[in-house]
């Protein structure tokens, strides 16, 4: 999904950035379409990054007992 609206948005900044002359709705629509998926490309891409963040580590983090600690400073 993330691929094809990746596709679509390219495809839509290069029909804007050609030299052609499209009609003024013409134009508009496909600014607002880009827009949109645009806005919809951002939201991908913070769900997935902050999927990531709160997913736990892969190695358990293992803290030493306050023993062991007070052990080692004497």
């Amino acid at each position: 999904m993330k691929n094809i609206i990746q596709k679509i948005s390219r495809a839509l900044q290069v029909v804007l950035m050609a030299p052609i002359k499209l009609p003024g709705k013409a134009l508009n629509m496909i600014k607002y379409i880009a827009l949109g998926l645009g806005v919809v490309e951002t939201v991908m891409d913070d769900k997935d990054k902050k999927g990531e963040a709160e997913s736990p580590p892969a190695v358990p983090i293992v803290q030493p007992e306050e023993k062991e600690v007070r052990d080692e400073m004497e």
